[in-house]
């Protein structure tokens, strides 16, 4: 990503402090907010952004190369587990190269989006026969470089695989289509990772669990070590299936949560990504050790895992956040407002989550859990993320200025953003990006790995 700019501009609206406000000028220096003015004259100069504008959007849990499996698993029924055979012949597929070509585009929808920061779930590690690359993070050095291209920034969560999965006798061996995923112990793993070099402006490493069926509890322990002696973010898939509940019961006799927090794993840096098919007492432990919830609901729904206990997380406190998982579908704005509507489903009652609510889960929320306290908010001082919303599309026209934030969560989609800017840098102006043509480079590097 090259280096932040300066610049003036006057927004319509604005969020700040969770509410709207209007004729906002922002002066932004080295990639900062160093001024917000509401109610004030357009400054000499000033960029006017034309709508609602919000703090940047944060997208906690992703799987870049899955955008190339987006329709191509829709013509069949099945489960999760038929789904993921059609994801692990994708996977068995990428090289270095194809993976920088296909995330760059995959990040770069992302910030037409309105995606400021993405935490990339990354367990593609390895050759397709398990056999480290010459460069051990070429694979992981290849995601850092396609999120720098295409304008956002990354938190690259490195994911641990040890195991091929688990019954009630225990861990079962590694399938010839994981091995690419596997390190040789969590050692291992600790060694390699500490050979990443991100840009640590743009750019964190943060740690992963893939699950509590391809990592044991010893493994579980030392990744947290790591996360705890460098102040990482650490996340984990948590109880996305029923089945992995049960496994985990008939061979350790708790739940997978319960055994996330007997390897010191919860904390205020932990994210339990799904988190769907949680019992009271789970959800007690995530609260007590302020952890975070990771929900993708569209992810949730396409695969058929479940509606999470939503209304559960919000009064036991914990704070929750938004990623779109397997990138069905790109856009924060449906995954926020997809929340509330499941839990609608559920309880059969409107309101349980408010649009300011979710924004904050899409924002503030979002970039905690991925390690940039400083970004997510309008604030004088913090990273000067930007996305502006359009009032006057077919979905948002007619919106009220007291109603905009309710626009954008229930009404706009990612389409409706127009301008987008990262630590200062305009990467999306006028509905385009700055320097990608984001279909064709989709196009290119989908047909390039299927067809």
């Amino acid at each position: 990503m090259s280096r932040a700019i300066s610049g003036s501009y006057h927004c319509d609206l604005a969020v700040i402090d969770g509410v709207v406000e209007a004729a906002v000028a922002i002066d932004v220096v080295d990639g900062r907010f160093a001024s917000i003015t509401p109610g004030a004259d357009p400054p000499d100069g000033a960029v006017r952004l034309a709508g609602l504008s919000i703090p940047g959007l944060a997208n906690t849990h992703s799987h870049a190369f899955h955008r190339a499996l987006r329709s191509r698993t829709q013509a069949e029924g099945g489960t999760f587990w038929t789904w993921r055979e059609v994801m692990y012949r994708a996977a068995a597929r990428l090289d270095p190269d194809g993976y920088h070509r296909l995330a760059r585009a995959t990040f770069a929808e992302m910030a037409l989006a309105g995606i400021t920061c993405v935490g990339e779930f990354h367990y593609l590690h390895h050759q397709a026969n398990g056999t480290p690359y010459d460069d051990p993070n070429a694979m992981g050095e290849a995601v850092l470089a396609a999120a720098a291209e295409a304008g956002i920034r990354i938190t690259l969560l490195d994911t641990l695989y040890l195991h091929g999965g688990l019954d009630g006798d225990g861990y079962l061996p590694v399938g010839a289509e994981q091995r690419r995923f596997c390190d040789a112990s969590a050692e291992y793993w600790a060694q390699r990772v500490d050979l990443l070099g991100p840009d640590p402006s743009t750019q964190r490493v943060g740690a992963a669990i893939h699950s509590l069926r391809a990592v044991d509890p010893a493994a579980m322990s030392t990744l947290t070590d790591w996360a705890a002696a460098t102040d990482a973010p650490l996340h984990a898939h948590v109880s996305e299936q029923t089945a992995e509940n049960e496994a985990c019961l008939a061979h350790h006799g708790v739940t997978p949560t319960a055994l996330l927090a007997a390897a010191g794993a919860l904390g205020p840096r932990f994210s339990a990504v799904h988190a769907t098919h949680l019992t009271e007492a789970d959800i007690v432990l995530l609260a007590d050790a302020e952890a975070i919830v990771a929900m993708c609901p569209t992810t949730e729904r396409d695969l058929g895992d479940g509606i999470g206990p939503t209304a559960s997380f919000a009064d036991a406190g914990i704070a929750m956040t938004l990623g779109t998982d397997s990138n069905a579908s790109i856009d924060i704005f449906e995954e926020a407002r997809a929340l509330e509507l499941h839990e609608r489903l559920r309880s059969q009652r409107r309101g349980v989550h408010a649009a300011p609510e979710l924004l904050a889960m899409a924002t503030e929320n979002g970039h905690r859990s991925l390690g940039w306290d400083d970004a997510g908010t309008i604030t004088v001082g913090a990273r000067a993320d930007l996305v502006t919303v359009t009032l006057d599309s077919v979905r948002t026209a007619g919106t009220p200025p007291g109603s905009a934030i309710e626009a954008a969560v229930f009404a706009a989609a990612a389409s409706d953003v127009t301008h987008v800017l990262v630590d200062g840098r305009v990467v999306v102006a006028d509905g385009r990006h700055a320097t990608l043509d984001v279909p064709a480079e989709l196009q290119v590097s989908i047909a390039e790995l299927l067809d």
